[in-house]
């Protein structure tokens, strides 16, 4: 425990120096809110748009933080021969990856309370009474996505084709997905292609808790999809995970 929190301290201190990794990883989800926010107008399923907002950019934030933080973070040192060099140290490799997921996560819990706070003051969101469910939902997203960033990172070559290989995943999904505003105007093919998509199952989860009022044991199925992406990425970086550069 002692080694997993200095390490935790370490990956925060590192996380929050890297402008530009905070830029992307916490800032960008909270900068697409405000612009849609002002986009967006009207009603869905009888609720402000907002409250939907809200949620669907809460899902968009899981799969930016715990997937693409995770998958580029994890190929750029292992190419830099960071990876590599934990072995060598006192720290356990499994205690490494869990330090720096859990500091994702932290990001992750500081954006979607600026999210919240921001749709409620300045577009009056609201959110369920049920908001357990909402957790436990989020929550499980996170560790979908961050076994499925695991085991992108086990299959991409180079730290510089890492953000690219991410941002073409995440910014398509999320759009077909409803991670940027309902798709109920979509065509039949798109939306034949989102039925195949973990984060369609998330945005479904949260806006079933959120415009439903179901509670996450309710909703069976999408909770199963979305521990079958994880699973199937932890089984694909137990098959492809490297420590080693491959670029040298």
């Amino acid at each position: 425990m002692r080694l997993f929190l200095h390490q935790l301290r370490s990956e925060q201190r590192i996380f929050w120096r890297n402008r530009e990794s905070a830029v992307f990883v916490f800032l960008f989800p909270v900068l697409l809110f405000l612009l849609l926010g002002t986009v967006y107008s009207g009603h869905y399923r009888g609720r402000p748009v907002t409250d939907y907002l809200t949620v669907g950019l809460i899902a968009y934030g899981v799969a930016n933080t715990t997937f693409g933080g995770l998958a580029i973070t994890v190929v750029i040192r292992r190419e830099l021969g960071l990876l590599k060099r934990i072995l060598s140290t006192p720290l356990p490799a499994p205690t490494y990856l869990i330090a720096l997921v859990c500091s994702l996560l932290l990001a992750f819990v500081l954006q979607a309370i600026a999210i919240v706070v921001l749709g409620k003051t300045l577009y009056d969101a609201h959110l369920p009474s049920d908001r357990l469910s909402l957790v436990l939902a989020y929550a499980l997203g996170a560790l979908c996505f961050a076994g499925m960033g695991l085991g992108v990172a086990s299959l991409i070559r180079s730290s510089e084709g890492a953000s690219a290989v991410v941002n073409v995943i995440i910014l398509p999904m999320t759009f077909l997905s409803g991670g940027f505003g309902p798709t109920r105007d979509y065509p039949q093919v798109l939306n034949a292609v989102a039925d195949v998509l973990p984060l369609t199952y998330l945005v479904d989860l949260v806006t079933g808790i959120v415009f439903d009022g179901k509670a996450i044991w309710d909703q069976r199925s999408a909770v199963a999809v979305l521990a079958a992406w994880g699973v199937a990425g932890v089984l694909v970086a137990l098959w492809r995970f490297d420590w080693q550069p491959r670029e040298r």
